[in-house]
Order: C-alpha cells, then structure tokens, then sequence
C-alpha cells in the first residue's frame, strides 16, 4: 500500500512579509484576540504552520500572522496546499474557522483542567477563557491576572537539535539546562 501524499505535508519558514493576506477573510480578529494569540506564542512557542497556497496567498491562521507581526517575528512555519481549486481555497478558508467552532465542551471535565491548571499556579486566560467565562466553572471568584503587555512579548529564539537517540537527546537536555538555557524535549 503505498502512503498517501496530503497537499499539505511539508512544513516550510518562509517570511511574513511574503505572505498575502486572504483579502475577502471573513473570519475577524481583535486587537485583544491577536494579544492572545501572541501571548500564547509567546508561552508555547509556534505550535501550528499556517496554511497558504502556491502563490503565498494566506488560507489559515491569519490572526497568527498578525501576532507574529506584533511580537516581530520575521518567518513562520507554514504548510502548502498544492492543487487546490479556487472553489476549494475559499471554501477551506471558511471551514477552517466554521468546523472549530462547531465543537463543544464537556464542562464538567473542562472546570476539572481549569482547576488543575489554577492549582498549579498558571495564568488561566493564556487559555483564551475570560474571567466571566471562568467564574461558571469555579466555586468562588478568581483572581484576575492579566496577560502580558505588549512590551513583555519579545520575541524569544529557538534552536532544534537532532539527537540521535533518546540517551544522546537526555545528555543534551542535560548539558543545555546546565548552562542556563531553557529546554524542552520534542519527540517527532
């Protein structure tokens, strides 16, 4: 059986200002959204490639585009999709958004992560909750922290490095967090 070729299988940093805006997006972002998007950037890193077609015209994650462009980021992971109609471009830019939110949330197990999440002292609304939104799932009021401000969303650099094992990647670990850099193990 042979493996099937998606039309969006390779990830690939190409730069921002390269990239082109779906003009006729129907999907909006805030100023407050995009300051979300940014500070989760900024707390997890780049988690998600955009997706845009042969040309560089954008088909998903425009608001990452924007928070990339607040926190000055110059390149991004993006994904392209080959062959696609104009038909299936725009409707995927429409689906994209629509199909999330389409699902719901099964709040009793959802109040028990938020919880767990608060215990541990982490800043809940990187999650993209609200205060209000949070107050249903608590016993008693939450403290409100607020999300970093702009000036505290520097850019941070990054480095992947391939081991070639999992013994040589725990030395790595090992010998980077020894000297004071931040670490993190990746398996893919």
């Amino acid at each position: 059986m042979s493996e099937q070729q998606w039309p969006a299988d390779t990830i690939m940093r190409r730069k921002v200002l390269d990239l082109i805006p779906y003009a006729r997006n129907s999907r909006t972002h805030s100023d407050e959204q995009v300051g979300q998007i940014a500070a989760s950037i900024k707390e997890w890193g780049w988690t998600v490639p955009v997706l845009i077609d042969e040309a560089g015209g954008l088909l998903a994650g425009h608001g990452r585009v924007l928070a990339a462009q607040r926190l000055g980021i110059d390149e991004i992971p993006t994904m392209t999709a080959k062959g696609w109609t104009e038909a299936q471009k725009k409707a995927y830019v429409i689906a994209d958004n629509k199909l999330a939110l389409n699902a719901g949330w099964d709040s009793d197990i959802l109040k028990i992560e938020m919880q767990d999440i608060d215990s541990l002292g982490f800043n809940l609304e990187l999650t993209g909750f609200g205060v209000e939104e949070m107050a249903s799932l608590f016993d008693e009021p939450l403290e409100e922290k607020p999300l970093p401000q702009e000036q505290d969303l520097k850019p941070t650099f990054e480095v992947a490095v391939e081991c070639k094992d999992e013994a040589d990647q725990e030395s790595v670990f090992n010998m980077l967090n020894e000297k004071g850099y931040i670490c993190r193990i990746l398996t893919m």
